[in-house]
């Protein structure tokens, strides 16, 4: 298990999440784990945890908010129905819940699940949720800007800890879809 140069941000050290899953979520590891192939290109870094936030984390570890992603939970109703996504977006942009999520989902309303639900249905920490390793019933979105970024950062489902991820990668989640306008 040896460190490998991050390709962004000033880190000192990145392994590749499979060799440290202390830096990860269960979930995490179990999907990368599901992974072949794919897996290798996932990077993890061990960061400040009172630093997880995105604009303090992109200022301390020289990462532009347009290599940062978050990944937000949303839930979309019609009638009784109640599907949940992950949205991954750029972190200089704002999800379009009430747009194009909720059209997405023909729903009635969109909006953020509550951070006790998300925490509690994806076994991730809040500030850390990512879209590697959601819930299997959970659709996840990820904005096509996102997919034509070089590498992203991202939550890792611990907050001392990010992934970075080839932004296409993200797209080749199992279940992902992309979609042009989800970030605004």
């Amino acid at each position: 298990m040896g460190h490998v140069q991050a390709p962004l941000g000033n880190f000192e050290q990145a392994w590749r999440a499979v060799e440290r899953p202390d830096l990860v979520a269960p979930a995490v590891s179990s999907a990368l784990a599901a992974w072949p192939g794919h897996a290798d290109e996932v990077l993890v870094v061990d960061t400040d945890p009172d630093l997880a936030d995105t604009a303090n984390f992109c200022a301390a570890y020289d990462v532009a908010a347009e290599a940062s992603a978050n990944c937000v939970v949303v839930a979309a109703k019609r009638g009784e129905a109640v599907t949940y996504a992950g949205c991954v977006i750029l972190a200089s942009t704002k999800a379009d819940v009430n747009g194009l999520v909720r059209k997405h989902f023909e729903a009635r309303k969109a909006s953020f699940a509550s951070m006790d639900y998300a925490v509690e249905q994806t076994g991730m920490e809040y500030g850390g949720i990512t879209p590697i390793g959601l819930p299997e019933p959970w659709a996840l979105l990820i904005d096509a800007q996102v997919s034509s970024t070089p590498y992203v950062i991202i939550g890792s489902g611990r907050r001392r800890a990010k992934l970075i991820v080839p932004g296409k990668l993200l797209s080749a989640v199992p279940g992902a879809q992309t979609l042009v306008g989800l970030g605004i």
